[in-house]
């Protein structure tokens, strides 16, 4: 039973380190996501060169250094 046991934690412990840093990675990353009238939604990704303008004011607004 220790055989088994073992493995299964250290299993465990990888699969939440690397769903960890996953998280992390993609929360780092700016990203908006417009949403308009008709229920149509536009994602602008982090290479977008329309989410500069959209990054600056967001962060000027909630008082983030750029």
């Amino acid at each position: 039973m220790r055989r088994v046991i073992a493995p299964v934690i250290a299993l465990g412990a990888a699969i939440g380190a690397v769903a960890l840093l996953r998280a992390r990675s993609t929360a780092t990353r700016a990203r908006a996501d417009l949403y308009f009238e008709d229920g149509s939604m536009l994602s602008l990704e982090a290479d977008a060169p329309e989410l500069d303008p959209i990054v600056v004011a967001a962060r000027r607004i909630a008082g983030v250094p750029a």
